[in-house]
């Protein structure tokens, strides 16, 4: 897109476009989404970003009408295997605030410079610009939503210090921390995250099929690490998750709520965490999963221009591709599949302090199980795992992943197309043996997504 044609965007207020960019008011000092549904500004006036890191990056604080720091994040880096792709897939798990710009670049097999100077040519912001606008928002869910003191959200968003936090929260939203929590509804708020939970909003972009995603989830369910409670159309998900600070419950629910006509709308789900600075690796962990980052506006042209699909993609507009919460644990299920899993579960799983109704457990790690059942296959790919000679994590490689997964004694070329699509999330996988038409790609896990859906054989 040129800026003539973001500029039209603004103008019409098309909710399409919604995390794909964002624009500045010069007059103003502030930034908005594109279907910010304030004065459309003047064209002299209005300057265009890829991520919000770089508005703010430029001086320009968040629009408090459209909250655009709450946006769905772009396709575009969750769809692209470069390296900018996995760096902003690994920033968006935490890894920046965890192990530095030191660690995300080892990661990525790049130093810290050529990963700076990357992320900056495409993004407008480097990695720790990035972080820190990911923080600021982390920060403000907590402010909104809880009733914890300000000096622990502090720490639990990521911020090294309480002045720090302070900077950045007046910096981004033109507020200090007590007037962003005073702007929030209180009816919303929970004074005991750790019993009542964190209550969230995640947002996704254009229309979403939600039930084709929880029939899925449902007939995948492992008993011990994963439930599905009521009936279709009010179901909701609840499942355990092994985090790099604790563990947490999530509970999603299938019913989605609306903004308003064209603008996308959101999944409520609710967190229970036993530390709280894993809120931003389980919110991006969830978004995986439920596929929230996607567009479908994108992936419907193309698949509907295909006469064998066209009917298909008008009957589940905006059909999503689900990843996964725990990428490791996907691919021990798609190998061993649901019963197995759940026989692991029981055996090897770590038990939670507090059963939470059928949720008892988290799922193994790689290396418990690699030394609990050494032998075949099983045991191939959970020590490779554990040793990193197969690596699945948010910044992987997905072309290196996709060998190494083949080079395991036994494993099957659709077992390691299934850990592509959904540990991986890549969005245009053809499994070996199915005739795919190129008229597809990109979006070829989509396709096969809706034919899926529709009771209808692979190619």
């Amino acid at each position: 897109m040129d800026e003539d044609t973001r500029y039209e965007a603004v103008r019409s207020r098309d909710a399409r476009f919604d995390g794909v960019f964002f624009f500045g008011v010069e007059t103003t000092g502030i930034y908005c989404r594109p279907s910010c549904p304030a004065v459309t500004p003047k064209r002299r006036n209005v300057r265009f970003f890829a991520t919000a890191a770089a508005a703010q990056s430029s001086g320009f604080r968040a629009c408090r009408r459209c909250r655009p720091d709450a946006v769905p994040g772009s396709a575009e880096w969750n769809a692209r295997a470069d390296v900018v792709g996995r760096a902003v897939r690994l920033i968006g798990d935490g890894v920046v605030d965890r192990e530095g710009v030191p660690g995300l670049a080892a990661r990525l097999g790049y130093s810290a410079r050529q990963v700076q100077r990357l992320l900056t040519a495409e993004l407008g912001a480097g990695p720790v610009a990035l972080a820190r606008a990911q923080r600021a928002h982390t920060a403000r869910v907590l402010l909104q939503t809880t009733g914890l003191p300000v000096t622990e959200i502090a720490f639990a968003s990521g911020f090294a210090s309480v002045r720090q936090f302070n900077d950045t929260v007046r910096a981004v939203y033109a507020t200090t921390p007590s007037g962003l929590r005073a702007a929030a509804p209180g009816s919303r708020r929970t004074t005991d995250p750790a019993t009542a939970g964190l209550p969230l909003r995640l947002a996704h972009r254009g229309p979403y099929q939600a039930g084709p995603v929880f029939d899925l989830l449902q007939r995948e369910a492992v008993a011990g690490i994963e439930e599905v409670l009521g009936v279709p159309g009010r179901r909701t998900y609840r499942r355990t998750l092994r985090l790099p600070y604790g563990t947490g419950i999530a509970a999603v629910d299938e019913r989605p709520g609306r903004a308003r006509p064209g603008a996308g709308g959101w999944l409520e789900a609710r967190l229970h965490l036993t530390d709280l600075r894993d809120l931003t690796t389980a919110v991006q962990r969830l978004r995986r999963l439920f596929d929230l980052d996607a567009d479908p506006y994108a992936v419907d042209e193309r698949l509907g221009a295909d006469p064998r699909l066209a009917p298909l993609v008008a009957a589940r507009p905006g059909l999503r591709s689900p990843g996964a919460a725990d990428p490791e644990e996907l691919a021990v299920r798609a190998l061993v599949g649901p019963a197995e899993a759940g026989r692991l579960v029981r055996r090897y799983g770590k038990a939670l302090d507090a059963p939470c109704g059928g949720l008892t457990h988290v799922f193994p790690e790689p290396a418990v199980l690699a030394e609990a059942e050494p032998g075949g296959t099983l045991g191939a790919l959970t020590a490779a795992l554990a040793d990193g000679a197969v690596r699945l994590d948010a910044g992987a490689d997905r072309d290196d992943a996709q060998r190494a997964l083949l080079a395991l004694p036994g494993l099957r070329p659709r077992t390691a197309a299934v850990i592509r699509t959904r540990a991986l999330g890549d969005p245009d996988v053809a499994p070996p043996g199915t005739d795919v038409p190129d008229t597809w790609r990109p979006w070829r896990s989509y396709a096969l997504r809706h034919l899926c859906a529709a009771g209808r054989p692979e190619p």
